[in-house]
């Protein structure tokens, strides 16, 4: 498989270990601020794209007054069927559906939220473009995307040890995806030509993400992520070997105890 293939590959195992690993370790405090911000809005009618097995989602449900409507999006139908699965505090809509192409009618939202999903769009300008047909005039787009690779100090490690124990073809997707779509000026410059006028608000947030052993940071990575995918298509017997590489490196640099180390993202809210 080539990366075309294997970045936007969310199946089999992957859900599964995804929500039990990652979100714990790097996703659920910027669920939890984006939730406060979108509630803040007080909308009526909220689309969630790209909600992945739902972290976001269950904190919206939470936070949201019951009246709130919440449609809850993704491309990937394992994803949303396993955050479907977990289910929400109330009832929201689950909605297969392309970013790219949103099968919902013109201003139909008051708020339009995406964590951590715009860098996976194909093209970024028309899936945001999406979004502001779908607002209502006044309604607010919200995403937030990942920093640098160097502000996220696990992945940074993981993706090291990965380029060391595969020096022909070292695996690149976090730095292609997840930590590929962080400049301030390239975001701006898409939602320009996706049709928003009004200047966008860039905020830099940063946590401090804990684990209880380095093995959990490197099961998240290297099997919970398509980065699995792109070790397997390299060869499908170095899985292990790679996450123990990367276990042993996030022990060496962090301690083979409880493990904590910066992550930092950029949230934007753009007003149509």
């Amino acid at each position: 498989m080539n990366p075309a293939q294997t970045d936007r590959l969310f199946a089999g195992s992957i859900p599964q270990l995804y929500e039990q690993y990652l979100v714990p370790l790097i996703f659920e405090p910027y669920a939890a601020d984006m939730a406060e911000r979108v509630a803040a809005l007080q909308p009526a009618r909220v689309l969630e794209v790209a909600a992945g097995t739902g972290v976001l989602t269950r904190k919206l449900a939470a936070r949201l007054p019951p009246e709130a409507a919440v449609v809850a999006s993704d491309l990937n139908a394992p994803m949303l069927e396993h955050a479907a699965a977990i289910g929400t505090a109330r009832p929201v809509q689950w909605r297969q559906a392309d970013a790219m192409s949103l099968p919902f009618p013109d201003a139909s939202f008051d708020v339009v939220v995406c964590q951590f999903g715009v860098m996976f769009f194909p093209d970024r300008a028309v899936a945001m473009a999406e979004a502001r047909r779908v607002l209502r005039p006044g309604g607010a787009f919200l995403f937030s995307a990942w920093d640098a690779i160097e502000h996220n100090e696990f992945a940074a490690v993981v993706i090291r040890a990965l380029a060391a124990l595969f020096p022909e073809r070292p695996p690149q997707f976090l730095l292609r995806l997840p930590h590929g779509y962080h400049d301030r000026a390239q975001m701006a410059a898409d939602l320009a030509r996706a049709g928003f006028a009004a200047p966008a608000r860039f905020h830099t947030l940063g946590f401090v993400s804990r684990a209880a052993s380095p093995r959990l940071p490197a099961l998240a990575y290297c099997q919970g992520t398509p980065l699995r995918s792109e070790i397997e298509a390299i060869d499908p017997a170095r899985l292990v070997p790679a996450t123990e590489a990367a276990e042993a490196a996030l022990a060496a640099a962090f301690g083979s105890g409880a493990v904590q180390g910066r992550i930092q993202a950029c949230v934007v809210a753009v007003s149509r």
